[in-house]
This record gives structure tokens, C-alpha cells and sequence, in this order.
């Protein structure tokens, strides 16, 4: 095994980690990773990122799937209009040079960390909503798949606020729902990708299976961290990479 590999599949148990723990930042980590330490093309690194994450996401979920962290009727409609979007967003990022990609993924990053740092919403005391409104689902659903699709991003840096902030779930509940959404996006963003970009499947497959063991060890710490400790740890984790990532395509 070179070095450069194990570095990469050193970084991608840290993916699952973060996916496990946090619902999101996957593809925050997985594209920078995939480019900048794997040295694959930006479209074929955004297009491996979706097949990562989705299926770390899918094996992710069964441990909040265990703790009742899950609210399967909004996670599967979010999901399947996002799959919709994402699915358009992958065949529209074809005609999109690879620079703009990446900067736009950058910025707005940068924008949902600010929103999850800044918000003093607490869990305690305040009622849960079992299921979230069908129609603000399918709404967020479509804007959050197109997203998706375009930029390979999982889209938990765009689930977790909405359920969080927008819908009132808990943070460990948004963290749980967000990756049944994120897994099937991905499947769908993925689908788009297909039809234009190449993927070393050698090497999609082996950073997968490390980023598996990373999200079965973040799923079983999620329930174990205060929900407003969660919150603040995804924002300043998206903060952090949208600056290294928006640094990088600023010098180029």
C-alpha cells in the first residue's frame, strides 16, 4: 500500500466518522480529500464522493435506526424528490466548468456553517415533532437534491439545518433522518455523473469500506454528545473546509 492511499483511507474512516456523528460533512471531507490527496479530476473526486457517501450513509443509519433517531416518513419523501433534483443537478454539472463547481460548493458551505454557529436553539423543554409537513418537505427535497447533483455534496450540510433549524427536530433525530436522505441523493447524483465521468471503482471501493468503519463508530457516539454540542461542532467542521476549499480555488 502507498502512502498517498493509506493517507486517503486514514482521512476516509474520518468521512464516516463525521457522517455517523454528524449527518453531514461527507462530501464536505470526501471531495478536497479525493482531489487534493488521491489527485483524481474534481468531477470524477465529486462523483466518487457520492458513491461514498451514500453508501456509508446507508449502513450509517442503522445504529440511529436502533436508538429510534429516525423519522422515516420525512427522510423518505425528502430523499425521493431530492433524487429528483439530484438527479437533474448531476446531468446539468456537465456543462458546468469544474472551478465554479467547487467555488459555489465552497460558499455555500461557508453560508449553512454560519447559520448552525450562530443558532442558540436548545432541544430542552421544547416538543418534537414526530413527522415534519409534507409540503416544506418535498419543497426542501427538491431545492436540497438539486444541490446535491451539481456540486456532490450529500447534502447534510443543507439536511441537518433544515430539520434542525427549519423543522424543529432534534439534533440527534436531524442527524438520523439526514442520512436516509443523503443516501439516496447520492444514489441519484451518482446516476447523473455516470453518464459523463470515469471512476476508479478499485479505489471508490476500498475508501468506501473505510468510511463505513468510520460511521458505525460516529453513529454510536452521536446519541452520547448534548444536541446543541452536535450543532456547533457540524458548523465550525463545514466553516473549516468551506475556507480551505474556497482558498483553493481562489488561487488558481
Amino acid at each position: 500500500m502507498t502512502a498517498t492511499l493509506a493517507l486517503t483511507l486514514g482521512l476516509a474512516v474520518l468521512i464516516g466518522v463525521s457522517l455517523g456523528l454528524l449527518g453531514g460533512g461527507g462530501s464536505i471531507l470526501a471531495v478536497p480529500l479525493l482531489v487534493y490527496v488521491a489527485d483524481l479530476p474534481p468531477k470524477e473526486a465529486i462523483a466518487t464522493s457520492l458513491l461514498v457517501v451514500g453508501a456509508t450513509s446507508a449502513v450509517g443509519v442503522l445504529p440511529h435506526a436502533r436508538a429510534h433517531r429516525v423519522r422515516w416518513r420525512t427522510g423518505l419523501i425528502f430523499g425521493l424528490v431530492g433524487m429528483i433534483g439530484a438527479y437533474a443537478g448531476g446531468r446539468l454539472a456537465e456543462f458546468i466548468p469544474a472551478p465554479f463547481l467547487l467555488a459555489g460548493f465552497a460558499v455555500m458551505m461557508l453560508a449553512t456553517a454560519v447559520a448552525m454557529i450562530r443558532s442558540r436553539r436548545t432541544d430542552k423543554g421544547k416538543p418534537s415533532p414526530h413527522e415534519l409537513p409534507v409540503f416544506r418537505v418535498i419543497l426542501d427535497g427538491i431545492v436540497v437534491g438539486l444541490v446535491t447533483g451539481l456540486v456532490g455534496a450529500g447534502g447534510g450540510f443543507l439536511v441537518v439545518p433544515a430539520l434542525a433549524l427549519l423543522g424543529g427536530l432534534p439534533m440527534p433525530v436531524a442527524v438520523g433522518t439526514s442520512l436516509v436522505v443523503i443516501a439516496m441523493k447520492s444514489a441519484a447524483g451518482l446516476a447523473g455523473y455516470l453518464s459523463s465521468v470515469h471512476i476508479n471503482w478499485g479505489l471508490a471501493l476500498a475508501v468506501t469500506a473505510a468510511a463505513i468503519v468510520g460511521s458505525l463508530l460516529g453513529g454510536r457516539l452521536a446519541g452520547r454528545i448534548p444536541a446543541d454540542v452536535l450543532r456547533r461542532a457540524f458548523g465550525w467542521s463545514v466553516a473549516v473546509m468551506a475556507v480551505f476549499l474556497l482558498g483553493q480555488q481562489l488561487r488558481v
